[in-house]
């Protein structure tokens, strides 16, 4: 994390200097115009990334720990966290993406369609939430 916010901070300290030389340049080019579209882009990406940057490096601190991307000994699967609970034979995610696909082709379309969608992401997401709670798998 240590290498993450070094690049955040050298990305601020960049989108500064750029900034400032692409408002003077075109300063000079321009008669003293400043185009601002650019210039505040670039300064609210320096901005932006100083957040993030900021943001990473409390977390870092809080975490009272180094990760094993900071430790040159550590092995691949050091980095390896607990990804989550997946269930293998549902088929409830790919009945809600089709409800999604369906909302989306009625706001293309026509809202009946949409309408169609939400009904069947609903009962589609409530289907998924408590498929252990039912059945065979339930507990």
């Amino acid at each position: 994390m240590n290498a993450t916010i070094r690049l955040f901070w050298l990305l601020v300290g960049f989108c500064v200097l750029l900034g400032v030389v692409y408002t003077g340049w075109y300063m000079l080019t321009y008669n003293g115009e400043v185009e601002w579209v650019g210039t505040l882009g670039l300064f609210l990406v320096a901005g932006l990334s100083g957040l993030i940057a900021f943001y990473v490096g409390r977390v870092f601190k809080a975490q009272g720990g180094e990760l094993a991307e900071d430790r040159v000994d550590a092995n691949i699967d050091d980095g390896d966290a607990e990804q989550g609970f997946f269930s293998p034979w549902s088929w409830w995610p790919v009945l809600l993406a089709g409800g999604a696909a369906l909302l989306f082709l009625g706001i293309a379309i026509g809202i009946w369609i949409a309408i169609i969608g939400v009904v069947v992401g609903l009962i589609c997401l409530i289907g998924w939430t408590y498929e252990y709670h039912r059945g065979y798998f339930g507990h």
